[in-house]
């Protein structure tokens, strides 16, 4: 379980980043591409006071368009010059950090006629959009501290197939452990036994997209275990 001390650092930071994108919803435009919002993002994130990134030399990474189910690391990651135009779907993933503390937060918005929506009319965007939120909120429900890495891992790909869905994530996990060094990181993956509650803060990001469809849909959290054994978002 973390600190009171280490649950409100971490939130500062992530409370950063989603003070970032909740800004770019009124920011982004047709004109747009994955260039110039990750550039706005960086230069709003230094405005809140967090220039550096934990995620090598990304500290925003965007996805849209041809590239909107394109799962793809940090280090190799190279933002493109498509234009975001009339109808698309833009991914931010942001990956600020201060003082070892990171914060880790991404989201999907939904773009009709030129401008971001919270209440898209494609019934994709629906539908992807939808699910991850209930996910998410299901999954808060459910973990406890005795669930392992694994067994989340598990859990969450059952559900995105049951629900006609396809993991994009190019690891295939759903998320990690919150580290002070991206190497020692513990991911959300098959097989790994270690507990939750044996890290102080974990990620929850699945990354899918309906089978056949052409959008590819990420939501990504920070949670822990409180005093009580309840897990909570930052």
């Amino acid at each position: 379980m973390p600190t009171q001390l280490d649950i409100d650092q971490h939130r500062l930071v992530q409370t950063a980043a989603k003070s970032v994108l909740a800004k770019l919803e009124s920011l982004i435009t047709a004109d747009d591409t994955e260039k110039s919002i990750a550039s706005t993002a960086h230069q709003l994130l230094i405005e809140e006071g967090y220039p550096e990134t934990w995620y090598y030399e990304c500290p925003a990474l965007v996805l849209l368009g041809s590239r909107s189910c394109v799962s793809i690391s940090g280090k190799e990651y190279e933002p493109r010059e498509e234009r975001v135009g009339t109808s698309n779907l833009v991914t931010i993933d942001l990956s600020p950090v201060r003082n070892h503390c990171w914060g880790d937060c991404a989201r999907s918005f939904a773009i009709e006629n030129g401008k971001v929506t919270n209440s898209p009319q494609l019934l994709e965007f629906q539908n992807g959009m939808g699910f991850l939120e209930q996910m998410h909120a299901q999954m808060v429900r459910l973990v406890r501290p005795q669930t392992s890495f694994g067994q989340l891992f598990d859990w969450a790909n059952m559900r995105i197939r049951q629900n006609g869905f396809v993991n994009l994530d190019y690891r295939s996990n759903v998320g990690h452990s919150i580290a002070t060094d991206r190497d020692h990181r513990q991911f959300i993956e098959s097989n790994n036994n270690a507990l939750l509650a044996d890290v102080p803060f974990f990620s929850f990001e699945p990354f899918i997209r309906l089978k056949g469809g052409k959008w590819g849909f990420k939501r990504e959290g920070i949670f822990y275990f409180n005093d009580l054994g309840i897990l909570e978002e930052l």
